[in-house]
């Protein structure tokens, strides 16, 4: 801390030190001339003391002061004629050597003062400097103790790399992640040893950028441990040159395995969880024809019969019967009754899907595969692994899919549309169809292999009008269900009713009952419930009516008289040349017409 009053004692310090100078020639003087110890003849000594004193301790001005004073002392008191400062020629050489002596003695004191605290100052400047250092590294000791704590934790290592001599320095984490002994000398050659034999060439390809280009470097790749294990490191780093303009690398090595295998953990949740909402998403748009299976008819109780003997199993199931028997109700059933319940179920309609996005919807689709394909999407077999997908009308399958799909059942695997990655798949595929798909491999629409490939276990639905004991107990079933749903209180149904729905022959199955139920239900004004009898149309069991067989030869001359139009147009419907002019009929109106007829109009295109 600074003096608050610097003037002031450096006044006090000159003062003091011509005082000393002043004080030190009488004293010298008095003790020349004291008598008891006789050292008049040596005189000189003393004033030279005197002026080396006051040099010492004053300085140069004090130190002249002094030598001032003993020389007019010693000019004054020593030389003949004592005690006169009248002229003394004969004592001029003896007095300029005593002057000259006496500066002298000063010199040299002042002199070796200035040396001292020289001397002096730099011994402190030197303590304070070894103290700085000491301290310096502590603070060094104590950060490469940190930074190698923190190397620990983080699992980074560094390292350093002299792109000319080869030479390296490696830190303890480096040799840690390499798994090497730290007495080591770390080479080039030692940590390409540890380098996966799959990643070799992509390290020797930076490495040769570094040392040509100077390139910075942010890669990653993987360790091949003794042990068999792997690790994956991610390698960060720049070029500089060091004071000598050598180019040097300088980097930090990460073991990101735990983080790369969580991350893919997590993905993997995220995919799956991704599918599975997926999945229910679409499970809850599905307008289900009910949500239990009704019913105690025999024919039905055959079918569960079967469900209970199949589900089990990872059998593929081929599920036959008419359009609104409940199909997808009973692959329902054998998938909650198989070890795959707690996974998801996929339905997908083969028949409402476009035929050209039908695979883009089965199997996903890399971005860029096709027009609008901006992004990468999972198909529903990815949606479906490890649980149950469901293909209804699989007869509507084209053909290019149809190889795709045997390919799944055969090997458990496909491949994106626009992709070249085969990938696997556990699916338990279970399919349906209201059409005879014999007929249809005779036609030479559906593949025979396939077929078989499908009809592990067949299970064959019957139509509701096989299963008159089950619609009693269906038309309580939905009069329950929308009459909770409308806020009404139904008790009974009509017996004209009852007997007219037992008498009907269904050919819409239990979809259309429910139809009817539902209108019923919406219109019932008591709670006694009735059916308008106009509702019902008036089809008898169908293979003994005239009407049906006419109407069936009918259905059939149409149908080819539309399939050789479309064979001349080459399976166009509109335009000049379409089918549609060539029958004569409006564009919708045909379209209708091969939708009613199931007519496949792109077999009649050619490739």
């Amino acid at each position: 801390m600074s003096s608050p009053f610097p003037q002031s004692v450096a006044t006090v310090k000159i003062v003091r030190g011509y005082f000393v100078a002043v004080l030190s020639v009488l004293f010298a003087l008095l003790v020349a001339h004291w008598p008891l110890i006789h050292l008049e003849s040596a005189p000189a000594s003393l004033f030279f003391c005197a002026a080396m004193v006051s040099a010492w301790f004053g300085g140069t001005g004090p130190g002249s002061l002094a030598v001032v004073l003993s020389s007019l002392a010693f000019y004054y008191s020593f030389l003949p004629p004592v005690d006169s400062f009248a002229a003394k020629p004969d004592q001029l050489a003896r007095f300029v050597v005593f002057l000259l002596s006496a500066v002298l003695v000063g010199s040299l004191s002042v002199a070796q003062r200035k040396a001292t605290e020289s001397l002096r100052r730099t011994r402190d400047d030197l303590r304070d400097t070894v103290q700085r250092l000491m301290e310096t590294n502590d603070r060094l000791t104590r950060s490469e103790a940190y930074l190698a704590d923190a190397q620990t934790l983080s699992h980074t290592g560094s390292f350093g790399w002299d792109v000319s001599s080869g030479e390296q320095f490696w830190s303890e984490e480096t040799y840690r992640i390499f798994e090497y002994d730290p007495t080591l000398k770390p080479t080039v050659q030692l940590a390409l040893e540890r380098i996966h034999p799959e990643d070799l060439p992509l390290v020797q390809q930076v490495m040769a950028s570094v040392s040509e280009h100077g390139s910075d470097v942010d890669v990653e790749h993987r360790l091949l441990m003794p042990d068999g294990s792997i690790k994956t490191i991610r390698v960060l780093g720049h070029t500089s040159n060091d004071r000598d303009g050598k180019p040097t690398f300088l980097g930090a090595i990460t073991d990101i395995s735990t983080i790369k295998d969580a991350f893919e953990e997590i993905q993997s949740l995220k995919d799956q969880l991704y599918k599975e909402n997926l999945a229910l998403r679409e499970e809850i748009d599905i307008t289900r024809m009910f949500e239990e299976i009704v019913g105690s008819s025999p024919a039905l109780q055959a079918v569960l019969s079967q469900v209970a003997r199949v589900a089990p199993t990872d059998s593929t199931v081929l599920i036959t019967g008419e359009t609104g028997t409940g199909k997808e109700l009973i692959a329902r059933a054998i998938h909650k009754r198989s070890q795959r319940s707690s996974r998801a179920f996929v339905s997908v309609n083969c028949a409402a899907i476009p035929q050209d996005l039908i695979a883009s919807e089965l199997f996903g689709h890399e971005k860029g595969a096709f027009t609008g394909a901006t992004q990468r999407r999972l198909g529903r077999f990815e949606a479906a692994d490890g649980g149950t997908i469901f293909l209804d009308e699989i007869g509507e399958l084209p053909a290019e899919t149809q190889v795709a799909l045997l390919r799944v059942l055969q090997e458990r695997e496909f491949q994106r549309v626009g992709g070249n990655q085969s990938l696997r798949t556990n699916v338990r595929v279970v399919a349906a169809t209201n059409r005879k798909l014999e007929a249809a491999i005779a036609e030479g629409r559906f593949r025979e292999d396939l077929f078989y490939r499908l009809n592990v276990f067949p299970i064959e639905v019957p139509p509701l009008r096989e299963r008159k004991e089950d619609i009693s107990l269906l038309v309580q079933y939905f009069v329950d269900r929308y009459a909770t749903k409308a806020g009404k209180r139904i008790t009974s149904i009509a017996k004209r009713s009852l007997e007219l729905l037992q008498s009907y022959t269904w050919p819409g199955n239990i979809r259309e009952l429910q139809n009817v139920i539902e209108r019923s239900v919406i219109v019932c004004d008591s709670e006694n419930l009735s059916v308008d009898e106009s509702w019902l149309g008036k089809r008898s069991t169908a293979a003994d009516s005239p009407a049906q067989r006419l109407s069936e030869r009918l259905a059939s001359q149409e149908k080819e008289m539309i399939e050789a139009a479309l064979a001349a147009s080459e399976g166009r419907v509109s335009g000049p040349s379409g089918a549609a002019a060539r029958l004569g009929i409006p564009q919708s109106t045909l379209d209708s017409k091969i939708k009613s007829l199931k007519i496949n109009k792109h077999q009649f295109r050619k490739s």
